[in-house]
Parts: structure tokens; sequence; C-alpha cells
């Protein structure tokens, strides 16, 4: 038997931190206690009704929302977005085991299994872990007696006497099913939580949770691979006990490994005590040299002020001989009181020329030595780059390449880079970025050290080109800078939503996936039908669908990619108010000017068809993107045709009326216009013939990590 006190960890949530309590078992495979789940969801909607505040996120001590939710919590809400009404809302609960934003369904929590099996386990750990405290009778009289068995049909427990008692011979409760004393009642059937009136008794291999009849005729498990549940048990049952029996048969290995890694601990330890014995040493080095580098400037700075002051002081002394009375005019006053000519002569003669130079050097004043010690600056800008870039360089150590194509800017920036080699020779990372800045004569680099080989940011200004690089670190060596590579920021916040299909939604023609984000337009046998009674020519309808999200105001930008087989596809946005006029278009399949009985071949009527559109479009198709024929296009219809960029963004200004198209990849502008922004606004798009478009996925914290585990 597996001692039960030895996987506390397992059976701890990861939003509590406490013992599971009536586990919910997560799409994502996770487990979260029943209580743990309403209280992060009711924390999820209070966020969302207040704004993303930090105080909406307190509303229970015992969980947490994930900065990614709270991030998208705060972008949706400064946006002025609006639900549209005809959509089902979805309930997103992040997971706190793998911060991942998890769609729970239009059920929510409803829909989720309990973990029985978790649940019984837990039991028993407490029961362990609580041997000594006995589960008493809940039928006795006081005081009650020690229960000897539990009753898993009444969900209560009993002494001897009261279970007789409860349950006489002869009778239904006889054939209850009771076992030893516990808490932990659990229904002996297990119902399927979206029909509640049916039992599962099949296991959908797709989506890997039991099933219902109902939910494989006519639920979302229509279209599933699913097998019995006795199938599904046994296979897994299997599966599970080889893995377990494999793990058994390799004790003796494990624990050669443990003693292995005890060995490497401790030899590590050792090591570590070594390298900064070492490097210690190096540093003393510096210190030294340093030091004797700081004596000599001080020594050379302490003559220069002796040197400085001895000369002035000689002047002071001087100019003090020039006061009456005292020194050099004093004794020149003497000097006067002379009254034979031949001594006054040759006295005065010689004191005559130094009273000259005395009147000179008034008449010209000039210190006889600088105050400042500007030659005695240290410049040590040089030695402080190489300073901080101090650290034990390797040929080995190979340096890391940005990689332009995997590295995203959308609503956060995604860098991501690799090594030449292929290899991950290096243990950790330093990514550093700088925002490009004409007027700024020094650059500042923002530093993150990173584990893997990629890193989301999400402090970045809009509308604004940064520089990135990054180098490898081993240990204590480290291997230069890569190249920096610059990227552009979207021109506005992003803007998050996914296709309607409620609203106009055309199933014939037009097919989406199950998270929304993709739809294509099937030109197939529906359009054959249309067409059956022509005989001519025919222009076909486009088949328009919206966003589910509306714009009420502020500056917004979304970004999606057209297939390259796309035939044409329209781009861009319409008002509330004209989402009707855009689906119900008088003209149908067929064009009067080739109609047998029309009685007219003029193109006006193809004129009144683009005039009359209601919504600001652009079209794309076959691998071009055209500008629309406006007064301030060029007039060559070749010069309004680009080629279509790998990535399409639209930017809407609500306050300014103005609707930009641009090439989301360079984050630049191909077109331009006006746009009546006077009603909630939403994105469009027409499909028509064979064309796919797909929006653009938001950048996560775990964004690598889940595409790298699909």
């Amino acid at each position: 038997k597996v001692a039960i006190k030895g996987i506390e960890r397992e059976l701890i949530c990861p939003a509590c931190k406490e013992l599971f309590t009536h586990p919910l078992i997560l799409p994502c495979q996770h487990n979260v206690c029943h209580k743990c789940v309403k209280e992060i969801l009711f924390a999820f909607e209070d966020s969302f009704a207040d704004g993303g505040s930090e105080s909406s996120n307190q509303s229970s001590p015992r969980i947490r929302i994930s900065a990614s939710s709270m991030d998208r919590i705060d972008r949706i809400n400064r946006s002025g977005i609006k639900r549209n009404s005809l959509t089902p809302r979805s309930t997103l609960f992040p997971c706190p085991s793998c911060q991942r934003d998890i769609d729970l369904g239009e059920r929510g929590i409803n829909g989720l299994f309990r973990n029985f099996t978790l649940e019984t386990i837990v039991e028993r750990y407490r029961q362990a872990a609580r041997a000594a405290i006995a589960i008493m009778c809940d039928f006795c009289k006081p005081p009650p007696q020690e229960s000897t068995k539990s009753c898993m049909d009444c969900s209560a427990s009993y002494c001897n006497e009261c279970f007789k008692i409860h349950h006489p011979w002869g009778t239904v409760k006889a054939q209850h099913e009771y076992v030893g004393p516990t808490t932990n009642f659990r229904p002996k059937i297990l119902m399927c939580p979206e029909h509640e009136m049916e039992r599962v008794n099949m296991y959908c291999e797709i989506c890997r949770r039991p099933v219902c009849h109902l939910c494989k005729l006519g639920g979302g498990h229509a279209n599933h691979r699913v097998t019995t549940m006795s199938t599904a048990y046994k296979t897994l049952k299997e599966k599970l006990s080889k893995d377990i029996e494999y793990l058994i048969s390799k004790e003796s290995q494990v624990k050669a490994h443990i003693t292995q890694l005890d060995l490497l601990l401790k030899e590590t330890e050792c090591n570590s005590e070594r390298a900064k014995q070492e490097a210690s040493q190096s540093f003393e080095k510096l210190y030294h040299v340093l030091e004797e580098k700081k004596s000599a400037a001080l020594r050379a700075i302490e003559t220069s002020k002796n040197i400085r002051l001895e000369k002035l002081q000689t002047q002071v002394e001087e100019y003090q001989g020039l006061l009456e009375n005292n020194g050099l005019v004093g004794y020149a006053q003497e000097v006067l009181k002379e009254t034979d000519p031949s001594c006054f002569v040759q006295t005065a003669k010689q004191l005559h020329v130094r009273i000259q130079k005395a009147t000179e050097s008034l008449k010209s004043f000039r210190p006889a030595a600088e105050t400042t010690f500007e030659d005695f600056v240290v410049d040590t800008a040089k030695q402080e780059d190489i300073l901080g870039d101090l650290s034990f360089h390797s040929n080995g150590l190979e340096i890391p390449e940005i990689n332009e194509e995997q590295s995203r800017m959308y609503n956060k920036a995604l860098i991501s880079w690799e090594c030449p080699g292929k290899t991950d020779s290096a243990d950790i990372y330093v990514l550093e970025y700088h925002k490009l800045n004409k007027e700024e004569e020094s650059v500042t680099w923002q530093k993150t050290e990173v584990c893997g080989k990629s890193k989301v940011l999400s402090d970045l200004d809009d509308d604004s080109s940064y520089a990135f690089r990054v180098r490898g670190y081993k240990g204590s060596i480290c291997s230069p800078w890569s190249r920096e590579v610059i990227m552009h920021t979207p021109p506005a916040p992003v803007f998050s939503f996914l296709f309607d299909d409620k609203c106009g939604y055309n199933n014939e023609h037009l097919q989406l996936n199950p998270r929304r984000t993709s739809v294509e337009s099937r030109a197939g046998f529906p359009l054959l039908l249309g067409s059956e009674r022509l005989q001519v020519g025919c222009y076909t309808t486009l088949d328009y669908i919206i966003g589910d999200t509306g714009i009420a105001k502020g500056k917004h930008f979304w970004a999606f990619n057209v297939e390259a087989y796309s035939y044409l596809v329209k781009v861009g946005v319409v008002p509330s108010n004209k989402i009707q006029k855009l689906f119900h278009n008088t003209h149908d399949v067929t064009s009067p000017r080739y109609e047998q009985d029309s009685g007219h071949d003029s193109g006006s009527e193809d004129a009144f068809f683009d005039s009359s559109q209601p919504c600001t479009l652009v079209t794309l198709g076959m691998k071009k993107f055209f500008i629309p024929a406006t007064p301030a296009a060029p007039k060559d219809p070749a010069s309004r045709i680009l080629p279509l960029p790998s990535c399409l963004g639209i930017c809407l200004d609500c306050d300014r009326g103005r609707v930009g198209f641009y090439d989301a990849g360079r984050m630049k502008c191909l077109y331009e216009c006006e746009v009546d922004c006077s009603g909630l606004m939403y994105p469009a798009f027409a499909l028509m013939g064979g064309a796919a478009v797909h929006l653009e996925e938001a950048v996560t914290a775990k964004y690598r990590e889940y595409h790298n585990d699909i």
C-alpha cells in the first residue's frame, strides 16, 4: 500500500493552498475546490464591473486572480467595449495552476464534474491525519457513541445499536451500502452536468471526460469519438496499473538517482564555495588597483592644492603691503622723509620700480592660481561600462539571435530568440529593450531576466518603436549581446472580439471554428443550387459577418490574417444602426443587367450597388490589397493595387472619425479614410467564393508555452 502521508502535494488546492474540498475538474484537467472556483469567478466578475481596479481583486483572501487575467480586464474596461446582447456569454475562468483563461462555456461552473476519486483520497488522508479523533454516531442521544460504520445511501454514521434500529432486517434499508466510519459521502451514480437527469455511460476520447447518451446524440459531443464507460475504465486502469508497476519495478534505480543527486548537491555546494573564493580574489585585485589609483589621484590633488595655496598666500601678502603704513607703502613713506638727495636717489630708484609694478598689478588684477580642479576630474564612464559588463566570457557560449518571425507586437510584445546551434547552452537570458526617441541623447536600457527563450512584455507604449537585444548566461559566464532588432507597437490599444454567430450569420455559406476566431466561406453545393436557373452570367452576394463586441469611444486596433487562396474578402467597420441594412441588402443572386427579361443592359445597377454600401470596407483578394477609388487616390488602377500583407490591421479612431488599414507586420498604414462614428461601431467582414479570415490571437503570459504544448 502507498503511504497516504507521502502524497500531500497532490492533495493541495492551487488556489487556497489547503486540502481539496469538493474538487472540480477544469477543462484543462486541473482540479480546484468548488468554493475556490465560485470565489474566483465572483472576483473575476467584480473586476469587470469595477473596471479591474486593485480593490476589486481583494474579494477573498483565499484566492488571487492571475496578472494576465487582470490585464485583460483592464484592457476591456478602458476600451469602452459593449457586449452584443445577441451573443451567448461564455464564462472565462483563470486557472490558478496553468495561469490560462479557461472557457467554461455557457453553463459555467454547472458544467464541471466533481472529482470523487480525488475527494475519496483526500478523505483517506484526513482520516490518517486524525486517526486519534473518532467519528461519532449521528443518532445517539447525548452523549453520542463512537460510530462503527457509515451508510453511503443515508449519508450518515451509526454506532452498532443505532444502525440496527434504522436499518431493520427484512426492510429496504437493510440493503443499503455501508462502509467504515467516514465523513465523505458521494453519490453512487455519476450524473451528467449538462443533462442532470441522465447518468454518464460513455467516455469522450476527444474531450477526455464522461458524457451521457444525450451529449452524444445532439449535444456538444455529437461528432466526437466516444467509447463505453466500461471500456474506458478497463483501458485507463490497465494503462495506469502498468505505469505504476513500471515505476515500482524501477524503485532501485530511483533510489540510485536520489543517491547520485545527493552527491551532486554536496559537490555543488563545494564548487560554489570555491567559485566564490576565486571571484572574491579577482575582485580583491580590482579593489587594490582602484585603491592605488585613488591614493595617487588624492595625492596629486593635495599637492596641487598646497602649491596653489602657497601662491595665493604670497599674493595676499604682496597686496597687504600696498596698504597705508604697511609693507611697501609704509616703507616708501619712510623713504620720502629722507632729506639727503644723494641718499634718497640711491634708495628711491629701486623702490620706484617696485611701486610701478604694484601699480600695474592693481590695474590688471589676476589671481596667482586657479581655484577650480577641473583638470583632476576622473572620467570613469568607460570603466563603468566595462565593470557593468564584467563577467566571465566564454567562447563556448553561443550568441543568441532574436527570431523576428516568431516575435510579435500586438496587445503585448512577444520576443523570441534562439541559438544558432539549436542548443540550449545558457542557463538564463537577459533581455534588454528601450524606446527609440530622437530627443533623448542618452539611452537607458530596461532589463529583465528570462529562464526560457521567449518573454512577454506588457509595459510598452502604443504607436512607438523599440530596440531589443539579448545575451545568455551560464553561471558566471555570459555571451556577447545579440544584434539589435527594432519592432513597432500597434497605433492604438488592441481590441478583443470574436465572430458573432447569431446576428445575421449565414451558416449555409459561412463556417466558424468552435472558438469563433476563424471564418471560412464555402463556395460549394448551396451556391450551385442558387445558380441553377441562370443561363448567362451572374454575380453572387457577399456573405457578411460582424464582431460580437462593439466600440463606443476611443481609439482601437485589431489584426487578422486572410488566407492566400481567398478570392474576395472585404474588411472594415459598420455602425450599429446600419447592421440590418447590411444583412438585408436587396441585391440577391442575380443582376438585372443579365436577366433575359430586364429590357436593358446598362451598368447603372453596379454603380448603385457600390454607392449604397452601409459600411466602410476595403477589398482584398487574390493576394492583393485594393486601395478604394477615391478622389485622393491615384487615377492609375495599377498603382492602387498592393501586395497583400501576411497580417492586416484596422485602427478605428472614434474621436477623430477616422479608420486606417495597416500592414500589421510592419505597423505601416496602407490606407486611411473618414468614417461616421455616431453609433456603436462593429468590425465587419464579407467573403465571397473560397476565402477564410483568422483573427489574430492575443499574446498572453503563457502564449509560447501554450503553443509549444500544442
